[in-house]
């Protein structure tokens, strides 16, 4: 698994600095939600090929391997998936004890999505990316 540094733009958001890569967003999340953050990469991880990137992108940790796969970040009271809204369409009967909106996916720190299904919802956006490049 490679890892990339995001930009060097330093943008500020409610007087925070960007995270520079993955393992320091993880960091600054508190926890129980930093485990959750620790599951979710690791299950992210075992789907995507060994070429795949780490990287910050939209201020949160994302997937690359042909583009961006999947994005995910912790919230307040919640933590997101981002598997783009197609990916949600076609699995929307097994999201649909999940809250979802046009391409994210929320769910409580403390009901997390199934490890199987984040790495069906990853094995989807591999597809997508893998045909799009063939075009």
């Amino acid at each position: 698994m490679k890892k990339v540094r995001s930009g060097e733009r330093s943008s500020q958001s409610k007087g925070n600095a960007a995270p520079q890569n993955v393992d320091d967003y993880i960091a600054a999340v508190p926890e129980p939600a930093r485990s959750t953050l620790h599951k979710m990469r690791a299950a992210i991880r075992s789907a995507v090929p060994s070429e795949a990137t780490e990287t910050i992108s939209y201020r949160m940790p994302a997937f690359r391997h042909n583009g961006v796969l999947v994005w995910f970040a912790a919230f307040a009271d919640h933590c997101s998936l981002f598997p783009t809204a197609a990916v949600i369409e076609k699995f929307k009967n097994e999201l649909k004890s999940f809250s979802t909106s046009k391409g994210t996916i929320h769910f409580l720190i403390d009901k997390p999505l199934p490890i199987a299904l984040i790495k069906k919802l990853v094995k989807s956006r591999l597809a997508q990316n893998k045909a799009k490049k063939r075009r």
